[in-house]
């Protein structure tokens, strides 16, 4: 599994370790930050950190992607060529899972998002009652409106991840080019959806707890 690099991890455990000091049973952290800033990867490496310095069943990572509507809906919804959009995630049930988590259920299971099939797979990440803290990573946490907004109330803690725009463009670019796209073609993605999804995002880097920069 790939890692992030030490200091973003060692600012966001900083930041968590206070909220473990604290009797409540359930701590919801989130990262939040533009396409490809390395959110999945810093979620990931924190929760196994937390996890290194508190036991095994202290943290898991989770993320919103596993949210995104199907492909199929999105085709009926016209808004295939927006994929990745506000609008095109599942939102209220997102928030519905956060709900979720806050809850006693015994367990919560969680979708992720495929890659290979660019299509969301339900069920897929047990986070049982005994785990302590959910590491919530997404670009959309912050956003100031309905129904996102509700995220953030039950979110506990939000990291802001920073990436430098060509190091995030690159890997947005490398990413398209693995869906099967010729360089134009990804070129005409990234920069007419990811990019336009990235700036909406850094609107809402204000409302975060923690600023996080990943270096160079």
């Amino acid at each position: 599994m790939a890692t992030s690099h030490p200091s973003l991890v060692a600012a966001a455990r900083d930041a968590v370790e206070p909220l473990l000091r604290t009797d409540r049973t359930r701590i919801l952290v989130g990262i939040a930050g533009p396409p490809a800033a390395g959110k999945s990867t810093l979620a990931q490496t924190l929760a196994g950190a937390l996890c290194a310095a508190h036991g095994p069943d202290t943290a898991v990572a989770i993320g919103m992607d596993g949210f995104h509507l199907a492909n199929s809906e999105l085709a009926r919804l016209g808004l295939a060529a927006r994929k990745g959009a506000p609008d095109t995630f599942d939102a209220a049930g997102f928030v519905a899972m956060l709900r979720r988590l806050r809850s006693d259920e015994a367990v919560v299971y969680t979708p992720v998002y495929s890659r290979v099939l660019h299509e969301s797979i339900g069920g897929v990440v047990p986070v049982p009652a005994s785990v302590r803290v959910v590491v919530v990573e997404g670009n959309y946490l912050l956003l100031p409106h309905e129904p996102w907004s509700q995220a953030r109330e039950l979110l506990d803690l939000v990291c802001y991840l920073d990436a430098p725009t060509d190091a995030r463009v690159e890997s947005l670019l490398r990413r398209q080019r693995m869906r099967g796209l010729d360089r134009g073609a990804a070129m005409d993605w990234v920069h007419g959806s990811d990019e336009v999804n990235a700036e909406l995002i850094a609107t809402t880097r204000a409302r975060a707890d923690v600023i996080l920069a990943r270096p160079r």
